[in-house]
């Protein structure tokens, strides 16, 4: 009797079986990461948004230490800082809250590419991720006070220095830091989140004349 041996198949892959794998994959690492990075990106738009509360606090301190002006509106011989206003030196601004604003670590947003500095006597703009309004005041509660500085006017990235929002201009926000959005924080000392288009609205009522903000 002669016996039959039946060959073993050993499973494998095709080539087709193969390709959707790891096409598979490919979509999942992808999803993956989008996952991560739009987490990622809110996390720091929390934190940035923290640090505008801390000094919209720290700046109504100051308001009410000082007959309702914030620091741009009071003199350097009253511990403000209204003399530098006319001087692209923003960081003077907030070190005139150096005694209140509990470390510079707060000026520097997450999503900036700049570093914080050690401490306020060598604080400098470049240590600064948030412009300071000039005009704002607690007379206007809905004026501009602080906010992100990727700011954008007429479809052009603003730099360092005065910038004047007129009726002519068009504000908006640049891609970097938060994509074509920001924290901003009003007279009244309330931190919202703004679109380009909310933005924009809000320059035209303020309610100051004009609307000068100083970027760091």
């Amino acid at each position: 009797m002669k016996l039959f041996r039946q060959r073993s198949r050993i499973a494998a892959f095709t080539l087709n079986e193969l390709l959707v794998i790891i096409a598979v994959a490919v979509v999942l690492a992808a999803l993956a990461v989008s996952a991560s990075a739009k987490a990622k990106a809110k996390s720091r738009k929390i934190a940035c948004t923290n640090n505008l509360k801390q000094g919209a606090f720290t700046f109504r301190i100051l308001c009410n230490d000082h007959g309702d002006a914030f620091p741009m509106g009071v003199s350097t011989n009253k511990a403000g800082s209204m003399e530098y206003v006319t001087t692209s030196d923003v960081f003077w601004h907030f070190r005139a809250m150096s005694n209140e604003l509990s470390t510079p670590k707060l000026l520097v947003c997450p999503a900036d590419n700049r570093s914080a500095a050690s401490t306020f006597a060598v604080l400098s703009n470049f240590n600064i991720s948030y412009f300071v309004g000039a005009d704002a005041t607690d007379t206007f509660p809905q004026s501009l006070l602080a906010g992100d500085r990727n700011l954008m006017t007429n479809g052009v990235p603003v730099g360092s220095g005065l910038l004047v929002l007129t009726t002519n201009v068009t504000v908006g926000w640049t891609a970097a830091q938060h994509t074509h959005s920001g924290t901003v924080v009003l007279g009244d000392g309330s931190v919202q989140q703004f679109t380009s288009a909310r933005l924009q609205e809000q320059s035209a009522h303020s309610g100051v004349a004009t609307n000068r903000l100083l970027i760091p």
